[in-house]
């Protein structure tokens, strides 16, 4: 997700803002689905990107998965 505008940004434990993760993802210092897998992200954010965006379905899936593997929180 672009983070341009404060609201955008995920929130640490003691309220300040994040500048690694968006607030969809990550609010009070924690994960806010800390369970989900990384396929399982890649299938939200395609479905994200189909539905604001309007994108094809097959495009979505591979900017997902061409972006989601990258992000610090699943990077081996």
């Amino acid at each position: 997700m672009p983070m341009t505008k404060p609201d955008d940004f995920g929130t640490n434990g003691d309220g300040t803002k994040n500048g690694e993760y968006c607030s969809f993802c990550y609010n009070g210092g924690r994960f806010t689905e800390p369970d989900m897998t990384m396929e399982e992200m890649i299938e939200k954010v395609a479905s994200a990107l189909v539905e604001r965006v309007k994108l094809p379905e097959d495009e979505a899936k591979e900017i997902a998965r061409g972006t989601i593997p990258k992000l610090k929180r699943w990077a081996k």
